[in-house]
C-alpha cells in the first residue's frame, strides 16, 4: 500500500507525469537527444586525436588571438572570455526565470534582454574566431605525404611567419585546374608564396629551422637540425596558408575539420538560441505571458539555454584544454 501511494503521488499529475507539462517533457528529450549527439562527435574526436596524436595541433599555439591586440601572444585569453560571456548569460536566464515565478514582468525583460546580448557576443566572437582560423598567422608547407612543416627561429623556438623570410621570384604563376590531371585537386586563389619562393628564403637564411609535427620526448613539436630541415624542404609540394577542410597549417587536416563540425554545430545551437530568446522576449514585451498567468515558455526556453552552455563547457574543456 505505502509503495502504491507513492507512485500514485509521484505520477499525480495525471496527464502532466511528474506534474511537468507536455512542453517541458518534449523539451527534456531534445536535449537527452542532442546530448548524445554532441557526445558521439566528442567521442569521435578523442579517438581521432589519440590515433593521430603526433600531427595534432596544440591548441594554445593555434588560438593566440585576442582582438585589438594584433601581434600580442595571448593563448586561449579570448576563448575563456568567450566562455565566461556565455557561462553569465545562462545567469541572466536563471533570473529572468525566477523574476517570471514571481510574475515580475520588468525584470524578465530586463534579464532576457541581458541573455540574449550575451548569446549575440559569443557568436560573434567564435565568427571572429573562424576568421583568424581561416586566415591563417604564419603559413606553412606541405609534403605530398600530408605532413606539414612550420618555421621556427633557432634562438627564440618562435614561429616565422612565410612573409618574413620568404623571396620574391618574378615568374608567371598560375591558379592550378583539376583538369591538368586525373585526381589532381584545382586551387581556388593562389597562395601568396610559391613552394621555391619559401624554399630560396629559407636557404638564404641560416637561422630559420623546421619543425614537424611528431611530439619530441617533452612533449613539444620537434624542431630538426639545419642539414636535417634542408633535406625536408626539398619535400615540400604545396604552400598552406590558414586552415580549411582540405588542407590546415597548423598541423593535422582532421583537427580542422572537427573545429569547424564541432564549433560550427554548437554555434547553431547558440545563433538558434538567440532567435528563439528574441522571440520570447517580445511576447514578454507585448505581455502575452502575463496575460497567460504564467511565463512557462520562458523557463523551457530557459532549459534549452542551459544545455547550451553545458555542451560548450564540454568542448571547450575537450577540445581547447585538455
Amino acid at each position: 500500500m505505502d509503495v502504491a501511494a507513492t507512485e500514485t503521488n509521484v505520477w499525480g499529475g495525471g496527464q502532466k507525469p511528474l506534474n511537468a507539462s507536455y512542453g517541458k517533457l518534449m523539451m527534456w528529450f531534445f536535449i537527452v537527444s542532442d546530448a548524445l549527439t554532441f557526445s558521439g562527435f566528442l567521442v569521435a574526436y578523442g579517438f581521432s586525436r589519440f590515433k593521430n596524436i603526433d600531427s595534432w595541433p596544440i591548441a594554445d599555439e593555434v588560438f593566440t588571438h585576442f582582438p585589438f591586440l594584433h601581434g600580442v601572444d595571448a593563448p586561449m585569453y579570448y576563448v575563456a572570455l568567450m566562455t565566461f560571456i556565455l557561462i553569465f548569460s545562462s545567469v541572466t536566464m536563471v533570473l529572468a526565470v525566477d523574476a517570471g515565478h514571481h510574475m515580475q514582468k520588468g525584470k524578465v525583460v530586463l534579464y532576457m534582454f541581458l541573455t540574449i546580448i550575451g548569446g549575440a557576443v559569443f557568436v560573434g566572437s567564435q565568427a571572429w574566431e573562424w576568421k583568424n582560423f581561416i586566415k591563417g598567422e604564419y603559413g606553412a608547407l606541405e609534403t605530398k605525404g600530408g605532413q606539414i612543416l612550420q618555421f621556427v627561429n633557432a634562438d627564440t623556438g618562435k614561429r616565422v611567419a612565410l612573409e618574413a623570410f620568404a623571396t620574391n621570384i618574378d615568374t608567371p604563376r598560375a591558379t592550378h585546374q583539376n583538369s591538368n590531371g586525373i585526381w589532381f585537386v584545382g586551387e581556388t586563389s593562389l597562395p601568396t608564396f610559391s613552394v621555391a619562393e619559401v624554399t630560396r628564403g629559407f636557404e638564404a637564411n641560416e637561422n630559420l629551422r623546421i619543425r614537424i609535427q611528431k611530439l619530441n620526448a617533452e612533449g613539444h613539436k620537434t624542431v630538426l637540425t639545419r642539414e636535417a630541415s634542408l633535406n625536408k624542404i626539398g619535400q615540400a609540394v604545396a604552400v598552406v596558408e590558414g586552415a580549411n577542410l582540405i588542407h590546415n597549417e597548423y598541423g593535422n587536416r582532421l583537427f580542422a575539420d572537427f573545429f569547424f563540425f564541432i564549433t560550427g554545430f554548437h554555434g547553431f545551437h547558440v545563433f538558434s538560441g538567440v532567435i528563439i530568446n528574441i522571440i520570447i522576449f517580445l511576447n514578454v514585451m507585448m505581455g502575452t505571458y502575463e496575460k497567460r498567468g504564467h511565463y512557462e515558455m520562458v523557463e523551457k526556453v530557459g532549459l534549452y539555454w542551459h544545455f547550451v552552455d553545458l555542451v560548450w563547457v564540454f568542448v571547450f574543456t575537450f577540445f581547447y584544454l585538455v
